[in-house]
């Protein structure tokens, strides 16, 4: 599947080839989950059950541009958050975590945007010192 998925976005054939060359792997990957559905193992079968509850997700990719096969973008996005949760245990109070969560926030979206995080932050004490509203995180600036 994903030697498809990595000739589909490399340019070597277009979205109807790519349903073609997938179809057959589908339908092998439904029929291997109903047959797990009689496994002895409860958790096999309960996950294979599952699982074909949410197969039109599985293959969402396919069929919808702009959908990747993998999470591996949302990881990275997430991956400085919990490097910190792990190096930090955590936080200790709501508001805290509240801190801990905008700045993150302030952090991944100004990256995404290529734009300076140390800017806004400069930012936005002037501002708080001066007793005005923080300046947007999505303004133009």
């Amino acid at each position: 599947m994903f030697e498809e998925w990595h000739l589909f976005r490399g340019g070597g054939f277009d979205r109807d080839t790519l349903m073609q060359r997938l179809n057959d792997e589908a339908e092998e990957f439904e029929r291997l989950l109903k047959a797990g559905r009689r496994c002895a193992d409860g958790k096999a079968a309960a996950f294979c059950e599952n699982l074909l509850a949410l197969l039109p997700a599985v293959w969402r990719f396919v069929v919808t541009e702009g959908i990747e096969p993998t999470n591996n973008h949302a990881e990275r996005l997430l991956r400085r958050g919990v490097l910190w949760r792990k190096s930090a245990f955590g936080c200790s109070s709501a508001a805290g975590c509240r801190f801990v969560e905008r700045m993150l926030t302030v952090v991944q979206t100004r990256r995404l945007q290529g734009r300076s995080v140390l800017r806004y932050l400069h930012e936005a004490l002037v501002a708080h010192r001066k007793g005005l509203p923080a300046p947007s995180i999505l303004s133009s600036q």
